[in-house]
């Protein structure tokens, strides 16, 4: 069917199902969602049942707003809004979005701007034709947030025509026969880095993932004829923030890419945070970049957020729905439903399947799931990681002796997920006395990223949510951790006699300031390098890690070596994958069980290792595939 035909035929099922009161002024399609635009808004904004039976009938997701016609000026509604609200709800933005009608007010105390039951929010929207929402403002505020949101304003009209052309491609003829799934490994298979993966059915075609080998730079394999990410693919959905997943993406909007990227809120906000980074990185290097800023701007345009356990069609035969994965901020299972009950499959990207300080573990439970992808980073026969607490109890011992020696110690972490969970254990090893009183400098974009997770406190388990809303008891805001926003500040860090620690980017020591530090204090023995995350094979991290006793590195443009004499440990533990022994009681308690489970994102006979005990001990079929290898699934 033509799509205007369509759309024609669903504006008047949906007419018929509005209340005979409601004035609609018009209904509009964007990416799989069905807006209708109301004259009386007011009316219907708190009627939450309507747009469900609506959608439940349709089989769309539906969005209720106020018309644009009726929305008042912004800068007088603002007025109007804060002569209303008390003071003592404490108002510290406003945020309108015009195309969708809402006024956004964040507040300290957001039950102060809502009223006794209700009454002075609907007083509000009365009054200002906006819908106005009420959040809690975020205890640390976030330049990244704020400046994706101001984009996104600014740029609506665009976003709009985008969305539109979304809602037309999803609506297109499928094509009738014999149908078939199949998913083709460009990336991040028998290795981790460049992680990339093509679901492809008879009518579409899903890229997932799209990142970026830290240790190399590799990109995923797209000179291949059935992956051309530029005409080919219907979408690319992000399972998570970390470069490996999402380090190339801007470059495909640069060479031409006009689709969706579908992913959580905070990961939008967090890989563009991540991208902008490495492309500094790149200059700092001497390097070119793959992308400029320009494309990352292009990317947050054509970016869907989806909420966990929230369905989205994504292409005439694809929904999609993401649950929370357990390993940073966001992290999703993508679950896809393919045609009318074809095919079911989850890709996991990264997971945690244990409630670790951040988040709640990975979820394993799907309405159906013929198909697993799964990730094998410590899939090994004697990948077993020690627990939380042992993790934190050997973390307080190593900087115990290294600052009874007056040593200075540096942790590399990745600014998205182990930058936060060790925060959290050294104040709370620091508030405890189990270790000395001594300065944690954070340096990188480790405060920015931790202001994005205070920004999404849903995302976070529930101990921790309580605890950042309350002043006296915020880990974040702990007066331990000072922030290094300067070269000059860093120098006189690396120079100072006293006892500190360390955490600074990059994780695995390729690139980013931890290089500074370590280039300054690796020639002495009271020092301490301590490593909380995974070092990939051909990073500079994992070199170091084994023992070199002398490395070169860039610096300034030129190449130095540096005499490693500090000491080098590992603390297990901390890491956001899970562990052999996590993986196995993944499956094994999964529902239901999948038919296949494809290996992917570990080391080769880290993969084969796991495949083969998944086989064994539960008797699903099991394959490991190379980089560039099709697996049929139907």
């Amino acid at each position: 069917m033509n799509p205007d035909r369509l759309f024609d035929n669903l504006r008047t099922q949906v007419q018929g199902l509005v209340p005979s009161n409601m004035d609609v002024s018009k209904i509009e399609f964007e990416a799989s969602l069905v807006v209708i635009y109301v004259r009386n808004y007011d009316e219907f904004s708190s009627d939450l049942a309507l747009p469900r039976t609506i959608a439940q009938t349709i089989r769309r997701r539906v969005d209720i707003r106020p018309d644009p016609s009726m929305l008042q000026d912004t800068d007088e509604v603002e007025k109007k809004i804060r002569k209303l609200i008390p003071e003592s709800a404490e108002i510290t933005d406003i945020n309108f979005e015009e195309s969708t009608g809402e006024a956004i007010v964040e507040a300290i105390n957001p039950n102060e701007v809502v009223g006794s039951e209700g009454e002075l929010l609907a007083a509000l929207k009365k009054e200002s034709g906006w819908n106005v929402k009420v959040i809690r403002s975020p205890p640390i505020p976030s330049k990244t947030i704020s400046d994706v949101r101001g984009y996104l304003r600014h740029e609506s009209d665009e976003r709009i025509k985008m969305l539109k052309n979304v809602a037309r491609k999803l609506v297109r003829p499928v094509v009738e026969g014999e149908q078939w799934v199949r998913v083709t490994t460009l990336g991040g298979f028998r290795q981790v880095g460049r992680s990339a993966s093509l679901l492809t059915t008879r009518n579409s075609k899903i890229l997932i993932d799209c990142g970026l080998d830290p240790g190399s730079e590799a990109t995923p394999y797209f000179a291949v004829p059935e992956a051309n990410p530029i005409t080919d693919i219907d979408a690319v959905v992000i399972t998570h923030a970390h470069l490996d997943h999402c380090g190339t993406l801007p470059a495909l909007f640069k060479y031409g890419y006009e689709g969706p990227v579908y992913c959580t809120a905070p990961t939008r906000d967090l890989m563009a945070l991540l991208q902008l980074d490495n492309i500094k990185l790149a200059f700092g290097e001497a390097k070119k970049p793959l992308y400029t800023d320009k494309d990352v701007k292009k990317e947050i345009l054509h970016t869907i957020t989806v909420k966990y356990n929230e369905t989205t069609d994504i292409a005439p035969d694809v929904r999609l729905t993401f649950h929370n994965a357990g390993h940073i901020l966001g992290s999703s299972i993508a679950h896809f439903h393919i045609g009318e009950g074809l095919h079911n499959i989850a890709f996991t990207g990264d997971t945690k399947f244990e409630k670790t300080w951040l988040f709640n573990p990975a979820v394993n439970k799907f309405p159906r799931c013929e198909t697993l992808v799964i990730e094998s980073t410590y899939g090994g026969h004697n990948d077993m990681q020690p627990s939380r607490k042992d993790a934190s109890e050997q973390l307080g011992e190593l900087i115990k002796e290294a600052t009874s020696h007056n040593g200075k110690i540096i942790i590399p972490v990745f600014a998205v997920g182990r930058s936060q969970e060790v925060m959290l254990v050294i104040e709370e090893l620091i508030r405890t006395e189990a270790i000395p009183d001594i300065p944690v400098y954070l340096d990188g974009m480790i405060w920015e990223a931790t202001a994005v997770h205070t920004a999404y406190p849903e995302y976070l388990n529930s101990t921790l949510r309580t605890e950042i809303f309350q002043k006296n008891s915020n880990p974040f805001l702990s007066p331990i951790f000072h922030r290094v926003e300067t070269a000059m500040m860093r120098e006189e860090i690396c120079h100072s006699p006293k006892p500190c620690i360390v955490l600074a980017t990059g994780g695995m020591m390729s690139g980013g300031p931890v290089l500074e530090y370590f280039r300054e204090w690796a020639d002495d023995p009271n020092n301490w390098l301590i490593f909380v995350g995974y070092q990939s094979e051909n990073s500079i991290g994992r070199t170091i890690q084994r023992g070199r006793t002398e490395i070169t590195l860039p610096y300034k443009g030129k190449q130095v070596t540096v005499q490693i004499k500090m000491n080098r440990e590992t603390v297990d533990g901390f890491s956001g994958h899970s562990d052999r022994k996590q993986m196995m009681k993944f499956i094994g308690t999964m529902e239901p069980r999948p038919d296949k489970i494809i290996i992917g994102h570990g080391e080769d006979r880290k993969c084969s290792d796991l495949a083969s005990s998944i086989y064994k001990k539960y008797n699903i079929q099991t394959v490991a595939p190379q980089n560039l290898e099709t697996v049929r699934l139907r």
